[in-house]
């Protein structure tokens, strides 16, 4: 099974900066990508930036400058470095981890989410 948890959130000042991090840790995994998603108070869930297992990122236009997705393959972890932080950016930040279980003779695939960890934006 895997787990995933989600650290580094806080209260920051606008302007101000953040790392956020997702460890995923188990056994019997193989990870294909590892992505950030965020859900503001009454808004849809919305993709930040994802990161493959080729090292390719992908992030939505709203986020390309400000935002960094970097990857230590090693320790199954993922960052999202949060930089020059508007009031707007205050959201719960998920992690998302897909991959396969290499544990099953089948290999089946597998998507799974974090708790989640705070960001709140002050003016």
């Amino acid at each position: 099974q895997v787990q995933i948890v989600e650290s580094g959130g806080g209260v920051v000042q606008s302007g101000g900066s953040l790392r956020l991090s997702c460890v995923a840790s188990g056994s019997g995994f193989s990870i294909k990508s590892m992505g950030w998603y965020r859900q503001a108070p009454g808004k849809q869930q919305e993709l930040v930036g994802v990161i493959t297992d080729a090292d390719r990122t992908n992030y939505k236009d709203a986020m390309k400058g400000r935002f960094t997705i970097s990857r230590d393959n090693a320790k199954n972890t993922v960052y999202l470095h949060l930089n020059s932080l508007k009031p707007e950016d205050t959201a719960a930040y998920f992690c998302n981890v897909v991959g396969t279980m290499t544990s099953d003779l089948s290999r089946p695939g597998f998507s799974s989410w974090g708790q989640g960890t705070q960001v709140t934006v002050s003016s």
